[in-house]
Protein backbone atom coordinates (compact mmCIF):
# COMPACT_ATOMS: atom_id res chain seq x y z
CA UNK A 1 0.00 0.00 0.00
CA UNK A 2 1.31 3.45 -0.92
CA UNK A 3 1.93 5.92 1.87
CA UNK A 4 -0.56 8.76 1.13
CA UNK A 5 1.76 11.44 2.54
CA UNK A 6 4.71 10.27 0.43
CA UNK A 7 2.39 10.02 -2.59
CA UNK A 8 1.18 13.59 -2.07
CA UNK A 9 4.75 14.85 -1.74
CA UNK A 10 5.69 13.06 -4.97
CA UNK A 11 2.63 14.59 -6.68
CA UNK A 12 3.92 18.01 -5.60
CA UNK A 13 7.42 17.17 -6.88
CA UNK A 14 8.90 17.27 -3.37
CA UNK A 15 11.54 14.89 -2.09
CA UNK A 16 12.32 15.30 1.58
CA UNK A 17 16.01 15.65 2.31
CA UNK A 18 17.45 14.17 5.48
CA UNK A 19 16.68 16.35 8.47
CA UNK A 20 19.46 18.86 9.09
CA UNK A 21 21.90 18.00 11.89
CA UNK A 22 21.81 20.17 15.02
CA UNK A 23 24.13 23.18 14.93
CA UNK A 24 24.82 23.16 18.68
CA UNK A 25 24.30 21.10 21.86
CA UNK A 26 20.73 19.86 21.38
CA UNK A 27 18.87 17.05 19.63
CA UNK A 28 16.68 17.52 16.55
CA UNK A 29 13.59 16.04 18.22
CA UNK A 30 12.33 14.54 21.47
CA UNK A 31 9.36 12.20 21.78
CA UNK A 32 7.37 12.09 25.01
CA UNK A 33 4.46 9.68 24.83
CA UNK A 34 2.57 10.42 21.62
CA UNK A 35 3.97 13.95 21.31
CA UNK A 36 7.00 14.77 19.18
CA UNK A 37 8.79 18.07 19.78
CA UNK A 38 10.95 19.15 16.85
CA UNK A 39 13.68 21.73 17.39
CA UNK A 40 13.66 24.92 15.38
CA UNK A 41 14.43 24.42 11.71
CA UNK A 42 16.03 27.31 9.85
CA UNK A 43 15.33 28.44 6.30
CA UNK A 44 17.55 26.78 3.72
CA UNK A 45 17.86 26.70 -0.04
CA UNK A 46 17.52 23.42 -1.94
CA UNK A 47 21.32 23.00 -1.90
CA UNK A 48 21.37 23.25 1.92
CA UNK A 49 22.82 26.76 2.03
CA UNK A 50 21.18 29.19 4.42
CA UNK A 51 18.29 31.24 3.09
CA UNK A 52 19.14 34.60 4.61
CA UNK A 53 17.48 37.97 4.74
CA UNK A 54 15.63 40.45 6.89
CA UNK A 55 11.92 40.94 6.23
CA UNK A 56 11.08 44.59 5.70
CA UNK A 57 14.67 45.39 4.72
CA UNK A 58 15.84 43.18 1.87
CA UNK A 59 13.10 40.54 1.68
CA UNK A 60 9.35 40.77 1.15
CA UNK A 61 6.56 38.66 2.68
CA UNK A 62 6.31 36.41 -0.40
CA UNK A 63 10.01 35.52 -0.24
CA UNK A 64 9.63 35.08 3.51
CA UNK A 65 6.76 32.63 2.96
CA UNK A 66 9.01 30.58 0.67
CA UNK A 67 11.63 30.59 3.45
CA UNK A 68 8.98 29.39 5.92
CA UNK A 69 8.00 26.60 3.54
CA UNK A 70 11.64 25.44 3.53
CA UNK A 71 11.44 25.25 7.33
CA UNK A 72 8.25 23.18 7.07
CA UNK A 73 9.97 20.70 4.76
CA UNK A 74 12.81 20.35 7.28
CA UNK A 75 10.30 19.87 10.11
CA UNK A 76 8.59 17.09 8.15
CA UNK A 77 12.00 15.54 7.43
CA UNK A 78 12.72 15.48 11.17
CA UNK A 79 9.32 13.92 11.86
CA UNK A 80 10.06 11.25 9.25
CA UNK A 81 13.44 10.53 10.86
CA UNK A 82 11.87 10.30 14.32
CA UNK A 83 9.29 7.83 12.99
CA UNK A 84 11.91 5.61 11.33
CA UNK A 85 10.77 6.76 7.90
CA UNK A 86 7.08 5.95 8.45
CA UNK A 87 5.06 9.15 7.97
CA UNK A 88 1.82 7.16 8.29
CA UNK A 89 2.47 7.37 12.05
CA UNK A 90 1.97 11.14 11.96
CA UNK A 91 -1.42 11.85 13.55
CA UNK A 92 -1.53 15.67 13.73
CA UNK A 93 0.49 18.84 13.35
CA UNK A 94 -0.36 20.35 16.74
CA UNK A 95 1.53 23.65 16.94
CA UNK A 96 4.09 25.70 15.05
CA UNK A 97 6.08 28.58 16.51
CA UNK A 98 7.59 30.75 13.80
CA UNK A 99 10.30 33.36 14.23
CA UNK A 100 10.76 35.95 11.48
CA UNK A 101 13.98 37.93 11.13
CA UNK A 102 12.38 41.32 10.55
CA UNK A 103 12.70 45.04 11.01
CA UNK A 104 10.91 46.77 13.88
CA UNK A 105 8.24 48.16 11.53
CA UNK A 106 7.54 44.91 9.61
CA UNK A 107 4.15 43.55 10.67
CA UNK A 108 3.43 40.70 8.26
CA UNK A 109 4.93 37.86 10.30
CA UNK A 110 1.67 35.86 9.98
CA UNK A 111 1.85 36.10 6.15
CA UNK A 112 5.42 34.82 6.28
CA UNK A 113 4.62 31.83 8.53
CA UNK A 114 1.64 31.03 6.28
CA UNK A 115 4.27 29.53 3.96
CA UNK A 116 4.72 26.72 6.48
CA UNK A 117 1.05 26.48 7.46
CA UNK A 118 -0.09 26.30 3.84
CA UNK A 119 2.51 23.61 3.11
CA UNK A 120 1.30 21.38 5.95
CA UNK A 121 -2.35 21.74 4.94
CA UNK A 122 -1.55 21.13 1.27
CA UNK A 123 0.41 17.96 2.05
CA UNK A 124 -1.58 16.61 5.01
CA UNK A 125 -5.10 18.05 4.68
CA UNK A 126 -6.88 18.35 8.03
CA UNK A 127 -4.00 16.53 9.75
CA UNK A 128 -1.88 19.57 8.89
CA UNK A 129 -4.19 22.16 10.47
CA UNK A 130 -2.55 23.47 13.63
CA UNK A 131 -2.33 26.23 16.21
CA UNK A 132 0.61 28.59 15.86
CA UNK A 133 2.49 31.71 16.80
CA UNK A 134 4.29 34.05 14.40
CA UNK A 135 6.69 36.48 16.03
CA UNK A 136 9.35 38.97 15.03
CA UNK A 137 12.99 38.44 15.91
CA UNK A 138 15.68 41.11 15.72
CA UNK A 139 18.06 38.47 14.35
CA UNK A 140 18.23 34.72 13.83
CA UNK A 141 21.16 32.27 13.68
CA UNK A 142 23.40 32.65 10.61
CA UNK A 143 21.25 35.56 9.41
CA UNK A 144 18.47 33.24 8.22
CA UNK A 145 15.10 34.73 7.37
CA UNK A 146 12.90 32.28 9.30
CA UNK A 147 13.10 29.62 12.02
CA UNK A 148 10.16 27.37 12.94
CA UNK A 149 9.76 24.74 15.67
CA UNK A 150 6.91 22.25 15.80
CA UNK A 151 4.90 19.94 18.01
CA UNK A 152 3.38 16.84 16.40
CA UNK A 153 1.15 14.02 17.62
CA UNK A 154 2.37 10.61 16.51
CA UNK A 155 1.47 6.95 16.98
Amino acid sequence: MTNPIEARLAEMGITLAAGPAPAANYVPYVQVGDMLYVSGQISQNADGSFLTGKLGENMDAEAGAAAAQSCAKSLLSQVKAALDGDLTRLVKVVKLTGFVNSTADFGDQPKVINGASDFFVEVLGDTGRHSRSAVSAASLPFGVAVEIEGIFQVK
